[in-house]
């Protein structure tokens, strides 16, 4: 198949017209969180991007094999590689397993992207369920000749690969190794890496180390950079189509997955480098050092000392979405309000569309303005510039509502489709209302008879306490509970 679309290449610093490698299929792989801490806004504007980006592939009619790993082992704090793995450190702080804490914020993870309403990936594989393969390329690289074991770890030889392959470290993110190399030259002699540019494929686990495997070298645990080499390897092939994440993780991260695979397979990995930029917050950098931060629930609920209110994910999404992936975004009381406004006049406009009546002629050229809403999103998904022609469509909707406009059925039934497909399909939107009466009646009634049943065991067991827990949660819902001899019914005020 053939589209318009051009994505912007990391590895080129140029849109590129996107041909896939075994079109129509699509492999795209995307870096997923570290689940040792609640997710934060930067990590969701990545992965609400690349929603986008999965949605709109998928309408041109690509089939896409969509992977996001979890990191639930070997991601070392400060990504470097000394020091405590950051997800046994919060087990060890908060007396917990460390699958305990695993399970907890993947938990959240998926939570949240669920309220932003974005569709699960094809496939979430984790850390820990691919130690077998980890040591099995580490071994590959060994035996490349491009990493070293010392004293049961194993470095990768950035100075054996570069010569090999055209100094080629660095293509990624532009950086050179002799000037990594000039900057790092005080750490010589205390580590055990050959140079200080080296980075860890296996680490022997210290006394201390809760998450430990046995392996060829030592008993320990894989580097953090690994595990996406690995994974994405084995479900996309040795080399795939688009490998995304932020911008942050283009060096060290994303540099030294090209020089695992290419070391253990010979082929460049990935054809389009894609990459999302950062947030701020009130024009400062989210910074938990300066309490600058804030989490996805408190934004929902309006619990921070940042913003003036309470917004809904579905407006965030779509606030978003007013920036292009590759450009900074600020989240600030202002520009969110601004946003739910325009929100509200989308989605008016959307409802407006069912009551519309079709004329004989249409007033506007409505194929152009389709092609336009393709040429932004091919335009390496800009979806401001989308965003803006949606708007030019609202317009014409309330102006044939107001009778200062005509569309003929053709052009209606052209509309609707569109708008439906951009809004709802790419976009990734909704209607707020339409949200909340997703709660329908029959679901409502089958949560409230569970509550019923649960307080009547609870009685029957002589529990009081709970009995009166319910009752008394339920009133501050404003449900009141009524028993009777026939058993009990609710009502809500």
């Amino acid at each position: 198949m053939t589209t318009n679309l051009k994505v912007y290449n990391t590895l080129s610093g140029e849109k590129e017209k996107f041909e896939p490698i075994n079109a129509p299929h699509v492999g795209m792989y995307v870096c997923g969180p570290t689940v040792y801490s609640f997710v934060h806004l930067g990590n969701c504007r990545t992965f609400i991007s690349f929603d986008m980006i999965y949605r709109y592939l998928t309408h041109l009619g690509y089939k896409v094999r969509y992977v996001r790993n979890i990191t639930d082992a070997g991601h070392l704090e400060n990504d470097a590689d000394e020091g405590e793995d950051k997800i046994s450190k919060k087990a060890r702080l908060e007396a917990l397993e460390p699958m305990e804490i695993v399970q907890k914020y993947t938990l959240n993870f998926h939570d949240v992207l669920a309220k932003f309403n974005n569709i699960p990936p094809s496939i979430e594989p984790t850390a820990t369920g691919h130690i077998v393969e980890q040591i099995d390329m580490i071994q590959q690289i060994l035996d490349e000749g491009f990493a070293y074991e010392v004293n049961g770890s194993v470095y990768f030889d950035e100075e054996a690969f570069n010569k090999s392959n055209a100094n080629e470290y660095g293509k990624l993110s532009g950086r050179k190794i002799d000037e990594l190399m000039a900057g790092s030259r005080e750490l010589d002699g205390q580590s055990e890496k050959r140079n200080p540019v080296d980075f860890a494929l296996w680490k022997k686990a210290s006394p201390y180390h809760i998450m430990r495997w046995n392996s060829p070298w030592s008993l320990g645990f894989p580097g953090w950079h690994l595990e996406c080499s690995v994974m994405s390897s084995k479900y996309l092939g040795d080399t795939f189509d688009i490998h995304g994440g932020g911008m942050d993780l283009k060096f060290p991260h994303h540099e030294c997955e090209i020089a695992q695979c290419k070391a253990a397979n010979h082929v460049d990995p990935v054809k389009y480098w894609l990459h999302t930029n950062m947030l701020t917050l009130n024009g400062a950098r989210m910074s938990k050092s300066t309490g600058n931060t804030l989490l996805p629930e408190e934004l929902f609920d309006g619990d921070n000392d940042k913003l003036d209110k309470a917004y809904h994910p579905i407006v965030v999404r779509f606030f978003m979405m007013q920036a292009h992936y590759r450009s900074s975004l600020d989240f600030s009381s202002d520009a969110l309000s601004a946003s739910e406004k325009g929100f509200e006049r989308l989605m008016e406009a959307m409802a407006t569309l069912s009551e519309i009546q079709a004329g004989e002629s249409s007033t506007n050229d409505f194929s152009a303005w389709k092609a336009k809403c393709y040429a932004a999103m091919d335009d390496d998904f800009n979806t401001p510039i989308l965003i803006s022609h949606l708007f030019e469509a609202v317009k014409w909707i309330n102006a044939v509502k107001a009778g200062n406009a005509s569309i003929s059925a053709t052009d209606l039934n052209e509309l609707k489709d569109t708008l439906n497909a951009f809004v709802y399909d790419v976009l990734g939107l909704y209607p707020i209302e339409s949200a909340a009466a997703g709660e329908s009646d029959d679901f409502v009634n089958s949560l409230m008879e569970t509550l019923i049943e649960v307080r009547k065991e609870a009685k029957l067991k002589r529990d009081f306490a709970t009995a009166d827990y319910i009752r008394e949660r339920l009133s501050n819902l404003q449900v009141t509970l009524k028993d009777s001899k026939d058993g009990t019914t609710w009502d809500k005020e």
